[in-house]
């Protein structure tokens, strides 16, 4: 795609609609600092975070080259140089089953200033991003979500869910194998390159995941201006028998103030190529000293771990929606990806938006590789496109959407079709 995503005019549609009520939709000149200091504080604002420092804000504006920055501004409040409105995407890669890739337009940074609230904001920047990503060619948008309930409406599913596991470490005595693996302490300039070439090597292993550096990486590792949290982080990694990277982990600990050897223990990412590498990280962390509590963060809904220790309810699971999805192009998208199993199967999409509205013949061979195209036959399924989104990386069973009212007709061929040997998970916030 190289830098097109960047010189592509802003949508004409939303920018028309937001004109008539006297605001204005347009990019941010990320070039220009002061422009973008005035949006980023916006979407810091936003999200209620603290107000940043001139260096911080600086050193974010670092990143953002292959980004594209929009925002609306209304030019009648007291600060018309700063947006009401803010949104942020580029062009990334999200692993789909088979162990393959699909182009994806990363949508982030949507806020909306409370004093703007209820005016048809949010929605004039996601259909703008959504027909922006259409015209780039782009099968799929893709967001991780602070609120779950606005993003159904424009077609979007929860595609990956994740969990939080909170584990008492007096309770989970290790009963996993034992790893041969080499646990020790990095520092951050250690684990900064051959850490996300880690990352990258085992991205194709689990549907969702996507490919990502910058900001993405660096904030992992505690590397941004303003970080809190920097000065607590450790990390470690865990090398096999020839000295190899295999793995690592990001964790911070808290005192307990009324009692010493009662460490709480926030375990902030694991990434691991190996089993021998999960089972030494892991074990590393749950055996630490003075720790009596481990909170693991965005974890996958399989996560071995619970069946690695003598207690199974010494681990309290909460679930999460995590990665939503929006099909807008469907035979590029379920092209994409390979399926479970062979056969044939009719798709009624409805779409208030048009992208993926449509009867399509899905046809698997015996490879797992897909045929789609227009048909006039009957459906044997129907559904929204959110609904499409949800199923697409086999994270949600068709099965539960019949159940659930929101799909209709035979799933059983669609269930068997879709469902994904690896649980779908995606690993980080975008």
């Amino acid at each position: 795609m190289g830098t097109d995503h960047l010189t592509l005019p802003v949508d004409p549609t939303s920018r028309e609609r937001l004109r008539t009520d006297n605001l204005r939709l347009d990019l941010v000149d990320t070039a220009d600092p002061d422009a973008y200091a005035a949006w980023a504080r916006a979407e810091s604002r936003g999200f209620h975070s603290s107000v940043e420092t001139d260096e911080a804000i600086e050193q974010r504006r670092s990143y953002v080259g292959g980004r594209r920055l929009t925002g609306v501004w209304d030019g009648t409040v007291a600060e018309p140089f700063a947006p009401v409105a803010t949104s942020e995407a580029w062009p990334t890669e999200i692993t789909v089953p088979g162990r393959r890739s699909v182009s994806a337009w990363a949508i982030s940074g949507v806020t909306v200033a409370p004093t703007h609230r209820r005016h048809g904001l949010a929605r004039a920047l996601l259909e703008a991003e959504l027909r922006t990503a259409h015209e780039l060619g782009l099968p799929i948008a893709a967001l991780t979500v602070s609120e779950s309930t606005i993003y159904g409406r424009f077609g979007f599913g929860p595609a990956a869910l994740a969990r939080d596991l909170t584990i008492d470490t007096r309770r989970a005595a290790w009963t996993g194998p034992v790893s041969t693996g080499r646990v020790h302490f990095v520092s951050t300039d250690q684990l900064r390159d051959e850490g996300l070439a880690l990352v990258e090597r085992v991205r194709l292993a689990t549907p969702g995941q996507m490919s990502y550096d910058g900001i993405l990486w660096d904030r992992q590792l505690g590397l941004m201006v303003g970080d809190e949290d920097a000065k607590k982080l450790r990390l470690v990694r865990c090398d096999d028998s020839a000295g190899d990277l295999q793995g690592f982990a990001v964790f911070k600990l808290t005192e307990n103030p009324a009692d010493f050897t009662q460490y709480r223990l926030d375990l902030l990412h694991l990434v691991t190529a190996t089993d021998d590498a999960y089972a030494a990280l892991w074990r590393f962390v749950l055996e630490m000293d003075l720790v009596s509590e481990v909170v693991a963060h965005l974890r996958p809904v399989d996560e071995p771990v619970r069946w690695m220790v003598s207690d199974f309810r010494s681990v309290k699971v909460a679930e999460l929606d995590h990665l939503w999805l929006r099909v807008l192009d469907v035979p590029a998208a379920l092209q994409a990806r390979t399926f479970a199993a062979p056969g044939r199967v009719v798709l009624e999409v409805t779409d208030p938006l048009g992208f993926a509205e449509g009867t399509w013949s899905l046809e698997v061979d015996e490879s797992g590789a897909a045929a789609v195209s227009v048909t006039e036959d009957p459906p044997d399924v129907r559904m929204t496109a959110q609904e499409l989104g949800a199923i697409y990386l086999g994270g949600v069973s068709p099965a539960t959407l019949t159940a659930a009212g929101r799909l209709t007709g035979d799933a059983t061929r669609l269930e068997a079709m879709f469902r994904s040997p690896v649980a779908a998970w995606l690993s980080i916030w975008f």
